[in-house]
This record gives structure tokens, C-alpha cells and sequence, in this order.
């Protein structure tokens, strides 16, 4: 657990420039210090002391505002920036050198059992606010966007915006989007009415040319 503790400090040292020096973060991030309890906290999880794994977890929660279920498996390198309002699920698995902002849920739909949580490859960013919902994968070296809502399997290197999200990069191109623009679009009964009144012309112009040829 000491390397792990080393290189969770080194990926925010690398990752935030407010990161001044190694005590800084060892003492004074609640992200870093919220992760160091839930690894004791699922060590205690996995040897089936799950009232103290509980316990550990819940006090977390109540002192730094971020709430990881001790069963949830967290990878190494991870950095929780800020971390008010994060929200990890307990069959949720986030793997090494991932970003998490504030406000990030990893969360179940409550439609599924078992397998209920989302599962974040390597290198992933999730942008504050962003909820990650269901029992899919998130691919390596994603990013998802502030406030975006990801309710499917999202491919490795692809970033994903919008509620609920959509890829609009892969594999650094651009991803076409249909822009169905829905205020601006034809008013197909106004359209028809159009139709008609061009009929009713013609026919009217046929009648009339009828008549002058009977005189």
C-alpha cells in the first residue's frame, strides 16, 4: 500500500498545478485523503469486516463530502480533484492514473442487479458534475465532459458531451453529428397547404381555358 500511496501523491503532484510539494498533499487534499481511507477501507472490505469497512467509509463521507462504497475497486494514480459531491458505487471499478472532478457520480440506473456500477479504464478524465450511469465500460483514455450523462459503453480515446452524452471525438477526429435542427425545420402542414393552393391554381386555370375554347 506505501507504493500506492506514493504514486496516487505523484499523480497529483504531475496533475494539479496548485500541488506545491508532497506534504502539501499528503496532509491538506481531501481527494488524496478520502482515497487512503477507502483502500484501508476495502482491504477491511475484502476480509469480510464489512460493519468497520462501513463505518470507515460513512465518516468519510461525513468528513470530506465524497462517498466511495468500500467494495468499489479504485486503481492507482487516481487523482479525485476538489472531490465535494463524488459518488462511487460499490460494483464500480475505476482503473490506474484516472482524473475525477467534483460532482462525479458512478452510479447504477437502478434497473440492474449485481454488476450495477460503471467500470473506468486507464487514464480516464470526468469532468465536474458528470454522471456516469450503468454497468457498461468507459475506454482508456476517454474523457467525459463537465455535466455530460453517459448512459452507454463508451469506446477507448473518445471524448463524450451532453445530456444524455454523445461521442464527438475518437481517435482525435471529429465525430459527425446530425444537427437536426428542430425550430427551423419545414411546417409540413403549411407545406401542404401550399401544395394545394397551386392545385386549386392549376385546376382553375384549366377550367377557365375549357370554357374559352366552348365559346
Amino acid at each position: 500500500m506505501f507504493n500506492q500511496i506514493k504514486t496516487d501523491i505523484q499523480a497529483i503532484l504531475e496533475r494539479d498545478p496548485a500541488a506545491r510539494n508532497f506534504w502539501e498533499v499528503l496532509f491538506l487534499y481531501p481527494g488524496f485523503k478520502a482515497l487512503l481511507r477507502h483502500r484501508v477501507a476495502h482491504k477491511l472490505y475484502n476480509k469480510g469486516h464489512y460493519f468497520l469497512a462501513d463505518k470507515i467509509s460513512k465518516k468519510t463521507r461525513r468528513k470530506y463530502g465524497i462517498e466511495i462504497h468500500p467494495a468499489a475497486t479504485i486503481g492507482s494514480g487516481v487523482f479525485i480533484d476538489h472531490g465535494m459531491g463524488v459518488v462511487i458505487g460499490e460494483t464500480a471499478v475505476v482503473g490506474d492514473n484516472c482524473t475525477i472532478y467534483q460532482g462525479v457520480t458512478l452510479g447504477g440506473t437502478g434497473k440492474h442487479k449485481g454488476k450495477r456500477h460503471p467500470t473506468i479504464g486507464n487514464n480516464v478524465l470526468i469532468g465536474c458534475g458528470a454522471k456516469v450511469l450503468g454497468p457498461f465500460s468507459v475506454g482508456d483514455n476517454s474523457k467525459i465532459a463537465a455535466n455530460a450523462v453517459v448512459l452507454q459503453e463508451v469506446p477507448p480515446n473518445c471524448t463524450c458531451v451532453g445530456i444524455p452524452a454523445r461521442i464527438v471525438r475518437c481517435n482525435n477526429e471529429r465525430v459527425a453529428i446530425n444537427n437536426f435542427d428542430h425550430i427551423h425545420m419545414p411546417d409540413p402542414v403549411s407545406q401542404e397547404l401550399c401544395r394545394l393552393t397551386i392545385r386549386i391554381e392549376q385546376l382553375e386555370k384549366q377550367l377557365k381555358e375549357r370554357k374559352n375554347e366552348d365559346i
